[in-house]
């Protein structure tokens, strides 16, 4: 077994300070815990369903805590005993085409991740969300879910990394320019085109028929200054029985999607008010700065990559002797996770003031009472934790918590 070097050593520090941290916030998380129902919430909220939603916490923090010492401990014993390493020669056996070997290696960890990870995506569907009464999802979708997934993140996975590889030959360390440049183009095409390529590949969406919901609707997107003829209503329930509602696209291309599980549980107004934080995020340019601002963290993310690319040291120190592009890129991803993390809390500080940004627009064109109330119900079906610890909401939370979102509108009411 080849020694163990010092970088090697910080790559595992970076892991396991992230990983007992996470642990540390779950914890905290889950003993915040409420004695009664808040006094706002006990018109959605009844006892024996707070109960329910304390049970369901305290499950999958235990699931959460069980599925995520496993995968640490899985990764450790790849890291320890050189696993990557010996991935890496076993499929240099076969090949060592410049663009196959990668392309090879990371499907192989792509693969296995799957696989490791499917006995848990089992339980939690089926036993977990199926006790809650959450899960509609049957076994045949379940995987044929997991199938696609695998067929798409393959195919555009391996277009985008066949694309990297292919730059870095001819390039060298400033392939990450030509990377960025593709990268940029990747995400305006998904963010434009998502809910007519990709969605639609899992789901299936139909316009929202002509009546009252529609009229209403349009009438609140004219009041706004916003085009909107696209307004669709998804199959949501046939997976479950959670509900939720996006928009998405941008230029002639944009969608308003509602799942049909929304459409069931609130009235015409609380639907309206939650289409119209929707607009907001629209309107107060929310998407297209995330855009803007995805680019350039893609941007500060490949720039370092074409600066440790080459770094011998990082490829060493998972057990691999000269630098190769995918055990460099790799080890990479292990050392970015501080960095990840700060990018990530800055994200989520900027997510959660939007949140309310959308939310006092929304009050302006429609009842703010009616988006108190759709929120109190959305949150009470899908047994939402009304009372997260402070510091898991800075860390983790990118929408505000309920009880603070209703409060913040009560000046609209």
């Amino acid at each position: 077994m080849m020694q163990h070097t010092a970088l090697f050593y910080v790559i595992l520090a970076i892991i396991l300070l992230d990983s007992v941290w996470g642990f540390f916030l779950d914890a905290l998380n889950s003993k915040n815990w409420a004695q009664e129902v808040p006094d706002r919430l006990k018109d959605v909220f009844s006892e024996e369903q707070f109960k329910k939603q304390k049970a369901y916490r305290k499950v999958n923090y235990q699931f959460g805590i069980l599925s995520s010492l496993f995968s640490l401990l899985v990764l450790l014993a790849l890291l320890w005993f050189n696993g990557f390493a010996f991935i890496h020669e076993w499929l240099k056996g076969y090949t060592e085409s410049w663009l196959w070997l990668p392309l090879l290696f990371f499907g192989l960890i792509g693969l296995g991740t799957t696989i490791v990870s499917l006995p848990f995506s089992v339980y939690e569907t089926f036993v977990i969300e199926q006790k809650f009464d959450f899960n509609k999802t049957t076994p045949v979708l379940f995987f044929s879910d997991i199938l696609k997934s695998l067929l798409l993140g393959g195919i555009i996975g391996g277009l985008l990394l066949g694309l990297f590889i292919w730059f870095y030959g001819w390039a060298g360390t400033r392939f990450w320019l030509y990377a960025w440049a593709v990268t940029a183009l990747f995400m305006l095409f998904f963010g434009k085109f998502y809910s007519s390529v990709i969605l639609p590949l899992f789901n299936k969406l139909k316009p929202l028929d002509d009546g009252e919901l529609r009229k209403a609707i349009e009438t609140m997107s004219r009041n706004t200054g916003f085009t909107l003829e696209n307004i669709f209503v998804m199959d949501g329930s046939k997976r479950s029985t959670k509900s939720n509602a996006f928009f998405s696209g941008f230029g002639k291309n944009k969608k308003i999607v509602l799942f049909d599980t929304l459409i069931d549980e609130l009235t015409n107004d609380e639907i309206v008010a939650v289409l119209a934080h929707e607009i907001g995020h629209n309107k107060l340019k929310h998407t297209i700065r995330g855009t803007i601002l995805g680019i350039l963290q893609s941007g500060l993310t490949l720039f370092l990559l074409g600066w440790f690319i080459n770094y011998p040291a990082v490829s060493q120190a998972l057990g691999v002797d000269e630098p190769t592009f995918h055990i460099g890129l790799l080890g990479f991803g292990l050392l970015y996770t501080p960095v990840s993390g700060v990018i990530g809390l800055a994200m989520t500080l900027l997510s959660r003031r939007q949140e309310y940004q959308a939310d006092a627009f929304a009050a302006r064109y429609c009842k703010a009472e009616a988006l108190q109330s759709a929120l109190k119900k959305i949150s009470a079906s899908a047994l939402s934790n009304p009372t997260p610890h402070p510091w898991y909401v800075f860390f983790h939370y990118s929408h505000p918590p309920l009880l603070e979102r209703l409060s913040a509108l009560d000046k609209f009411c």
